[in-house]
């Protein structure tokens, strides 16, 4: 998988809520009710990751967890880290 133009960048970050860039990486944190809520999300995170074979930086503060997503192998950003972001999105809305 190639990595991504600034321009299909820019397209992509418009169609996800709250990520952000900062150099080669997109970011979002994710807040919860409390630290199990923040742990069940992990959860969620780490079982789509395997399963998708794209891994995030996953930093967990309490109620709060942070996702960061890049393509090591591509130098950069690949399509594999929007399709994971917005499937963190979907997992991190309640009963998902």
């Amino acid at each position: 998988m190639g990595k991504l133009s600034k321009a299909q960048i820019t397209t992509e970050l418009k169609g996800l809520k709250n990520w952000k860039k900062k150099g080669a990486t997109i970011s979002r944190t994710f807040e919860f009710k409390d630290f199990p809520a923040a742990m069940r999300f992990t959860n969620k995170i780490a079982t789509a990751a395997e399963k998708s074979q794209h891994h995030p930086d996953i930093d967990v503060r309490w109620n709060k967890v942070t996702l960061a997503l890049t393509t090591h192998d591509a130098g950069g950003l690949t399509e594999k880290d929007f399709q994971m972001a917005g499937k963190a999105n979907q997992l991190a809305i309640p009963g998902s």
